[in-house]
């Protein structure tokens, strides 16, 4: 009896790590305003004790309170380039963000697209990045786009190069930026000076993450009060 409980419980546990593991902590039944935080790892919170609590989604959930929601949609190991080898646009993560109907999109995608094996397709990665954005844009809830620089990388694991983030990556992004006119949350310069707190050298731990939940809560601040803001 005790082991077919054990099973039990290990089952039912299993199913909820990977329920939460793509779509986040929120109440689907929920009528406030949406915030979709699509991303790779980094938005997961890869190697974050308590990921579901600690993670900067779910930190910047804490700063908003009840009347938003924000649902964690980061993939680990994601690309932005459909030609990637992970791509974000093909995964069950991002088809979720699409049911999410968001007010607002957070899009911090760029890291693993450093890798060799990844990066000889940059030259698509303008492109595919306005091509993700105007698949939120074409949603009925009409989402405020925000794009986010990807932050520095201090070691060269899993082959992710932080001189490609900051020759190639960041300018295309601006480019995008430019071409699409989203806005651009700086990241990178967030933590270009907190190398101690990434435990593994690519990902930030809680503190980092609590950094990231402020700087991307700092940008948004405008547009939050604009949609919170009642109708006349």
């Amino acid at each position: 009896m005790n082991k077919k409980y054990l099973l039990y419980a290990g089952i039912v546990f299993f199913l909820i790590q990977s329920c939460t593991s793509y779509r986040g902590a929120f109440d689907e039944t929920s009528t406030g305003h949406r915030i979709a935080a699509v991303g790779d790892s980094i938005t997961y919170g890869f190697g974050i004790a308590n990921r579901p609590q600690h993670s900067y989604p779910a930190q910047l959930q804490n700063k908003l309170g009840d009347l938003w929601l924000v649902g964690n949609f980061g993939k680990n190991g994601a690309t932005l380039l459909k030609r990637g080898d992970k791509p974000y646009i093909y995964s069950q993560q991002y088809n979720h963000a699409l049911e999410f109907m968001p007010d607002i999109v957070i899009v911090k995608l760029g890291t693993n697209d450093t890798k060799p094996e990844n990066r000889v397709y940059l030259n698509e990665f303008i492109q595919d990045y306005m091509d993700l954005i105007k698949s939120f844009q074409n949603l009925k809830s009409h989402p405020v786009i925000f794009i986010a620089y990807p932050v520095p990388a201090f070691g060269h694991r899993w082959g992710i190069d932080n001189r490609v983030i900051t020759d190639k990556i960041i300018p295309a992004i601006d480019r995008v930026a430019e071409e699409t006119g989203v806005q651009i949350i700086d990241l990178y310069s967030a933590l270009s000076d907190k190398g101690s707190l990434y435990p593994d050298a690519i990902h930030p731990d809680r503190e980092g993450a609590a950094i990231l939940a402020e700087t991307v809560f700092n940008k948004l601040f405008d547009t939050i009060l604009l949609l919170e803001r009642p109708e006349d």
